[in-house]
């Protein structure tokens, strides 16, 4: 049996990161991973949907060229190319992962819980007391007759090539991105969601105006309806409003979610496992001292830079893990960060809200997107920033700036106060918190 310091089950962000700032503390590091380094979202989530997300909107870029003054003919989108420039990416970024893990030893296999700090890969035993479980997610499924019809996130990025048609079933991020991707490149795309709106963490203001825009764009979206089964010949079955509907699609993408993959023998050695994930408490220790869970396989965030920063907390760095923005890469992109406005109405809180819209912005009027809005919620009284939502052209960078006021604990005077460039996009924040600071 190898005694050492620490020990990280999975090598995807959160793991990853962990274990390299491990080895710099000087701790003998240990980290396992069954696949490939990067885990999820290095191989199957963030990174190459991102890199389609790209070609899809280059190639909405082109063909609104006109606008600008540049007329393109003869364009073709070759699917195949853009699915090798994201497998090329991947290969890329993941050797680069193991540059970073220069100094821990990294163990390929799968892992299981034998005793409270003893893990069993392949027949050898490795023991330590601190152990980090990093193990992620995979793709949900709905329990319905004929699931097995549709494909996975997983499948769907390992395409070279697309329908003519799909249906996607659930408007969560997973769905919209796709969706987002797939009308650019012209397939006819349905996506199903069984809440009022898609995307339904978000702002409600922030989902219509989307729905809105990529309905325009020629995505058909139907809302408040239950998928029940899929047929063969890819017949989706559906109930809205007391009426059982169909869509008859070349292809089905279940994209309901993720579910947390939980290591062999966590049971069975005390650690509690939810309806949701890994139990852990505030410092995201499991009910057994020195073992912890982050990221997806703990569901309280399923975001990998919100493993990342979970992990540098466990390790003792000092980071704001209550305040984490999150984004969907759709075109355009929306983003938030911490409360909606109805979330805290239904509290009773006391708020005000403040809108700005890009149309009324100099750098959006240039860029071509003036489609978009960014929303401002702060507490009444103090002034504290409560949440924020965007949608339009980079929403992902310009919701940062407000992620740093709320992590610092700032008020609204904070951003109002600041110089902003112009002409920037960044003008849109500045122009909702003017409105709040008056």
């Amino acid at each position: 049996m190898k005694e050492v310091d620490i020990i990280i089950i999975g090598a995807g962000p959160g793991g990853y990161e962990t274990a390299a700032e491990a080895a710099k503390m000087g701790l003998r590091t240990i980290i396992i991973e069954r696949n490939f380094l990067g885990g999820t979202c290095l191989n199957q989530g963030c990174i190459p949907t991102k890199a389609l997300c790209k070609s899809a909107e280059l190639l909405q870029s082109i063909a609104e060229a006109s606008q600008f003054g540049i007329n393109v003919s003869g364009v073709e989108a070759s699917f195949a190319d853009a699915a090798k420039r994201k497998d090329e990416i991947v290969e890329a970024l993941r050797a680069g992962v193991e540059m970073v893990l220069k100094g821990v030893e990294i163990v390929r296999g799968e892992a299981r819980f034998v005793d409270k700090y003893t893990v069993e890969v392949d027949g050898e035993r490795f023991t330590a007391p601190k152990i980090i479980i990093a193990t992620g997610s995979q793709p949900a499924m709905l329990p319905i007759e004929g699931a097995e019809l549709a494909i996975s996130s997983d499948q769907m990025l390992a395409a070279t090539s697309l329908p003519k048609s799909m249906c996607v079933i659930g408007g969560g991020v997973i769905g919209m991105e796709f969706a987002s991707i797939l009308a650019a490149y012209g397939t006819e795309v349905t996506v199903i969601e069984y809440c009022k709106e898609i995307l339904p963490p978000f702002d409600k203001d922030i989902s219509k105006r989307l729905k809105s825009l990529l309905s325009r764009k020629g995505v058909n979206i139907i809302t408040s309806a239950a998928v029940t089964a899929i047929r063969p010949g890819k017949i989706v079955e559906y109930e809205s409003k007391g009426k059982q509907l169909s869509v008859e699609c070349e292809e089905v993408l279940m994209a309901v979610g993720r579910r947390p993959v939980i290591p062999a023998g966590c049971a069975e050695v005390g650690i509690e496992v939810g309806k949701r994930g890994i139990v852990v408490d505030d410092n995201f220790m499991t009910a057994i001292p020195g073992v912890y869970a982050i990221g997806d396989v703990n569901g309280v965030c399923m975001l990998a830079h919100a493993a990342s920063a979970q992990g540098a907390a466990v390790l003792g760095k000092n980071v704001n893990t209550a305040v984490i923005p999150s984004a969907v890469f759709t075109n355009p992109e929306c983003s938030m960060v911490g409360l909606t406005e109805d979330y805290c109405k239904e509290k009773g809180m006391s708020i005000k809200v403040a809108k700005s819209l890009y149309r009324a912005n100099g750098k959006a009027m240039t860029m071509g997107d003036t489609d978009g809005m960014v929303k401002i919620v702060i507490d009444e009284n103090s002034h504290q920033i409560l949440g924020c939502h965007i949608l339009g052209a980079h929403a992902a960078d310009l919701v940062q700036e407000v992620a740093t006021a709320m992590a610092n604990n700032l008020t609204i005077e904070a951003i109002a106060r600041t110089v902003h460039i112009h002409p920037s996009l960044t003008e849109i924040v500045l122009a909702a918190a003017n409105t709040l600071n008056e």
